[in-house]
């Protein structure tokens, strides 16, 4: 392995994979339940359903502090053996993280620090995550690692759907999805994150049943990337782990898959889906710096 040339770090808006190279320093989101507050570390998913099950009080997140990612930076930092430091954050248009990132950089002046707002999250971010760690571990420079992330943004896309829009709907993040489904909240969305603006939801399918959501996931894969086409895909999961192996099951029956992972979606993110949810971020073929 090659000496690093920078540090990478993340946000909690990164769904980390066992298979990719997402192992960096994380600066971790908050759930609140009311007064009682939890790092992302310090929530399990099993103990975040256990509360949305019995709590009667809606829960809410909130962004890394500047000291959050202060605490980071430093971790990166002291990793790689070097002042320079890439950060990719969750997309702006859905938290304010990124702002924080940029006051912790501010109060750094010993370490050089570039922000990188990934337009996206959860398992698309950690294909981003991925490409910059992985330019970070071959030795080669920060400004390669930038291209290779936006290689990576320009031709993946995140699809999920959920069984209930409450959590969206109490979280205020439905904007543009309810517009689209007309306010017939018995539907099943198929959401992505619109990079074009600004990384934010809207909806592109819908479904009268959950595993009719699930399936218009994979309908609207196919239609980006065309039938036959071989993926690279990261399935994520709520409180039903089996709904990711249904969806590769369905999805290798369109396309062969040269690399599948699976995640169960953080405590942070799960309290805006809901408790069931199923997710893919899709992209075609090898890296682009296998190719």
């Amino acid at each position: 392995m090659s000496v690093p040339r920078f540090g990478v770090v993340t946000d909690g808006g990164l769904d980390a994979y066992a298979g990719l190279n997402n192992a960096v320093p994380v600066a971790p989101f908050s759930v609140n339940f009311g007064t009682k507050s939890y790092r992302t570390f310090d929530l399990s998913r099993e103990a975040l359903f256990r509360e949305l099950e019995t709590n009667p009080v809606h829960p809410t997140s909130s962004q890394p502090s500047p000291q959050d990612w202060l605490a980071a930076f430093g971790a990166a930092a002291e990793r790689s053996g070097s002042a320079d430091i890439l950060a990719v954050t969750i997309s702006s248009g859905l938290s304010g993280s990124r702002n924080a990132a940029e006051q912790a950089a501010a109060m750094a002046p010993h370490l050089r620090v570039t922000l990188h707002d990934s337009l996206t999250l959860s398992a698309a971010q950690a294909f981003q995550v991925h490409a910059a760690q992985t330019a970070a571990e071959a030795g080669e420079s920060l400004q390669t690692a930038l291209a290779w992330m936006k290689a990576v943004s320009d031709e993946t896309e995140l699809y999920f759907t959920i069984e209930t829009l409450e959590y969206l709907r109490r979280g205020g993040r439905i904007g543009r999805v309810a517009a689209t489904l007309g306010g017939l909240l018995n539907l099943k969305p198929v959401v992505t994150v619109d990079k074009a603006n600004g990384g934010t939801y809207t909806n592109v399918g819908r479904a009268r049943s959950y595993s009719g959501g699930i399936e218009a996931v994979v309908t609207q894969i196919g239609r980006r990337f065309g039938e036959g086409t071989p993926l690279r895909l990261g399935l994520l999961y709520g409180n039903v782990h089996e709904d990711a192996p249904a969806a590769l099951k369905l999805l290798r029956a369109h396309h062969p898959v040269v690399w599948s992972g699976e995640a169960g979606v953080n405590p942070v993110l799960n309290i805006h889906t809901g408790p069931r949810a199923l997710g893919v971020a899709a992209a075609p073929g090898a890296w682009p710096w296998e190719r």
